[in-house]
């Protein structure tokens, strides 16, 4: 699970760390930087994918000429703070993989925008397990080229061994075709490989969940593409059918009874929702709202979920009775330590329905008047709020706008010492 992201010089971010949990939900106005975040992950998405930097930032197209990767929105150009020369995103992961040691693994990555060849390059990068360092880099003359360091695991041999790679990709997934790396215990990095590359990030499309989609397509699609094969394939298993349709019964007026998957003539399936009384409704007519919280169920429900998942404004298209359901089910989920989700809102709804370990781990994005840095805050670290909780609705405290006006007084730099300073 990745316990901590942080951030220097990335997008709208100068210095800033998100704390997660199982499920973080991350509150915040519009153009504080939420979706920033969202590429941030991306990024880590990209590397996790084996991109090189240069692939990850822009895009990344297949022998087929099909574009497989679309880059991080503002190219280049934008992804640094202000035009700064480069960036640095440093993750946090608690893993419990038995097979690689498990523990607390921390990766650091620094990368260069301005380069003589003008390709984005890794500058720095490193790689902690438990406190003790797994690899670090040093910079070649050429700043093509990374010297990499690592001690043999066990260390067999005490000694810090050195071998080059190219700078244009990141070194953690780059060195794991090295023989050499893989023979002296490189493989206990894979565990942040894994979390990287098991990501997800919906944005889901009626339109795309609405088509019929080929049986033993497992994975739904970002759009929600595959939903019709993701959900047949959950309920060839009765007893994750019968969770699914007293899901559905719970979030949904209707009176599900039953899921069918009629095909058509290429073979595709199409999801049909029976009811009680006989109606039939297909994914063709059923509503975007409908849809949308199959997909989430699918997502999470589904043979093959991803360990991460990102979700933009988790309470789009679901009606406000049946949005407690919905985080009880993630919250649910996400308890079982096997996917981890981080939702962004605008909802002061939303945050009332929280349980007390999931508000551990809520945060604010905001920006302070007259400064264009984005910064976070983890909701019950803001000052006297536990105290005000005991009295306040913190629905009604998000909607007034308490919450930014609370943090505008608290962190504004005091007039005298800015007086001073000038």
């Amino acid at each position: 699970m990745i316990t901590q992201l942080r951030l220097r010089n990335f997008k709208n971010f100068e210095d800033a760390t998100l704390t997660l949990g199982p499920l973080t939900v991350i509150a915040g106005a519009n153009a504080a930087g939420k979706s920033n975040l969202r590429d941030a992950f991306r990024f880590l998405h990209g590397i996790g994918r084996g991109y090189s930097v240069a692939e990850i930032i822009g895009e990344k197209w297949s022998a087929g000429g099909v574009m497989d990767w679309a880059g991080i929105r503002g190219g280049t150009k934008e992804v640094a703070f202000h035009g700064k020369d480069g960036f640095e995103i440093g993750v946090g992961i608690q893993d419990a993989q038995p097979a690689y040691g498990g523990g607390q693994y921390d990766y650091h990555l620094h990368i260069s925008l301005r380069t003589p060849d003008h390709t984005p390059r890794v500058i720095e990068e490193r790689l902690v397990q438990d406190e003790k360092r797994l690899f670090w880099t040093q910079q070649m003359k050429s700043r093509a080229d990374l010297s990499f360091g690592f001690v043999p695991i066990p260390p067999a041999d005490p000694a810090t061994h050195w071998l080059n790679f190219p700078s244009s990709k990141p070194m953690l997934v780059q060195a794991m075709s090295d023989l050499t790396l893989v023979s002296h215990g490189y493989l206990r990095a894979q565990p942040v490989i894994d979390a990287f590359a098991s990501s997800r990030f919906l944005d889901l499309s009626p339109t795309a969940m609405r088509l019929p989609s080929i049986p033993g397509q497992v994975v739904l699609g970002d759009r929600g593409d595959n939903l019709s094969s993701v959900l047949q394939a959950i309920c060839a298993d009765e007893r994750k059918k019968s969770a699914l349709l007293d899901w559905v019964r719970q979030l949904t007026p209707m009176d599900a009874v039953d899921f069918d998957f009629p095909d058509d003539q290429t073979g595709r399936v199409l999801l049909t929702l029976v009811e009680a009384d006989g109606r039939r409704t297909s994914a063709y007519s059923a509503s975007d709202g409908t849809l949308r919280l199959l997909a989430i169920l699918a997502a999470l429900l589904g043979p093959e979920p991803a360990r991460f998942y990102f979700l933009e404004e988790l309470e789009n298209g679901i009606h406000p009775n049946r949005l407690a359901l919905l985080v009880q089910l993630i919250e649910t989920t996400t308890a079982q330590g096997k996917t981890q989700v981080v939702a962004t809102t605008h909802s002061p709804q939303l945050l009332r329905l929280l349980s007390r370990e999931t508000l551990e781990h809520a945060s604010v994005v905001y920006r302070l008047p007259g400064t264009s840095a984005g910064r976070i805050k983890r909701i019950v670290e803001i000052p006297h709020i536990r105290e005000v909780l005991e009295t306040q609705d913190l629905a009604r405290l998000h909607e007034s706008g308490w919450l930014e006006d609370i943090l505008n007084f608290s962190e504004a730099p005091d007039p005298d010492e800015a007086a001073v300073v000038a």
